[in-house]
């Protein structure tokens, strides 16, 4: 769950991820017959392929999500054998908690440590990355994979995405990372997200010609994008806006966190989400509400929308001692005011992926 800077990573930008106590499991067994066989728990249904033949082709489906790793760990030279996996879990799909990402980082695993092989953390996050975006077709950044590789129990991770340098940001020991979801299903590969980064493209190649050091908007700053604002469509200019102020925000968070400072951490948050909505346009009104909800609550230090947006969950740190107050009032309230029933994830930072035996 990312606690700030959103749509920040596929503009090689910062962002502030950490890991929540939910999982993907995956169980392996090899096969000598070079097939991949995949079974979710979650869907009641096996999806097969023939790693011997023509590459798997993208079945717009969960198994996407497994055959995709496959395709990329042959590709970069990883051979990767036959399988029966089983797939199970307890993240929940289409709410913005990464999902996807930690569904491909098991099955990798569990398809490396079949064949023998190991892999940098960080190149398999890339390669995890590299079957959203190139097989699935979601061309999200490399947050998720990255915190599903390296995430650390009791803290956040800054990361920037232009170099994946990392660095631990402490969560106290007293604050609770809470996820509420709106039950409104959102989809990355859907064309509204992919469309938000073809607007931070045009915004970049604007500003790239009349300021030849820009390669991306973490190249950018508040000065520099109101000084070349002139010819920028409103929409373009709104979109790159939310990016280049959520970097800074982004850096401000892990300051206050490294600080302990957490009554800075709320208006940061609430800052966010505002961008979020009004820039970037990328929350919606249930959302919205429990973002509303949560910050009318008793021991909440900050809350907004997490993940890509139009549906999902929001992220909220609450003091560990007002969680079951939280619960009970967001859940009923947020249920009176439109009709659905939340569920709501309540959990310390954890660890990223291991091995199980």
């Amino acid at each position: 769950m990312n606690l700030i800077g959103e749509h920040t990573d596929y503009n090689d930008g910062f962002v502030l991820p950490a890991a929540l106590g939910l999982a993907a499991w995956v169980a392996g067994a090899p096969r000598a017959d070079g097939r991949l066989l995949v079974y979710s728990e979650h869907a009641g249904e096996h999806r097969e392929w023939n790693l011997g033949e023509a590459e798997p082709a993208p079945a717009r489906h969960w198994s996407d999500y497994v055959a995709g790793v496959a395709v990329m760990l042959r590709r970069s030279g990883h051979a990767v054998n036959g399988a029966t996996l089983l797939v199970a879990g307890d993240v929940p799909i289409g709410a913005g908690l990464s999902s996807s990402a930690a569904l491909e980082v098991a099955a990798a695993l569990a398809l490396l440590d079949l064949a023998g092989r190991q892999i940098d953390r960080t190149e398999l996050a890339k390669v995890c990355q590299q079957a959203e975006n190139d097989f699935v077709g979601a061309r999200t950044g490399i947050m998720d994979q990255f915190i599903a590789c390296h995430a650390l129990t009791g803290a956040a991770l800054l990361l920037d995405c232009r170099s994946l340098d990392a660095r631990r940001v402490p969560i106290a020991a007293d604050l609770r990372l809470v996820a509420c979801n709106s039950m409104v299903r959102h989809g990355h590969a859907g064309g509204e997200y992919n469309r938000r980064r073809q607007e931070c493209e045009r915004g970049v190649a604007h500003l790239r010609a009349r300021a030849p050091g820009v390669r991306s908007l973490r190249d950018v700053d508040p000065g520099l994008l109101e000084a070349h604002r002139s010819g920028l469509p409103d929409v373009i200019f709104r979109r790159c806006r939310h990016v280049v102020t959520e970097n800074g925000r982004v850096r401000e968070t892990a300051a206050a966190l490294d600080r302990g400072s957490l009554d800075a951490v709320g208006p940061l948050m609430a800052a966010s989400h505002r961008s979020l909505r009004d820039d970037y346009e990328v929350s919606c009104p249930e959302l919205d509400v429990l973002v509303e909800l949560a910050n009318a609550s008793p021991g909440v230090y900050g809350a907004r929308m997490t993940g890509g947006g139009f549906g999902g969950c929001t992220v909220n740190l609450v003091e560990a001692d007002t969680v079951d107050e939280f619960h009970d009032r967001v859940t009923s309230e947020y249920e009176a005011r439109t009709g659905r029933r939340p569920e709501i994830y309540i959990s310390e930072a954890g660890p990223g992926a291991s091995r199980v035996l």
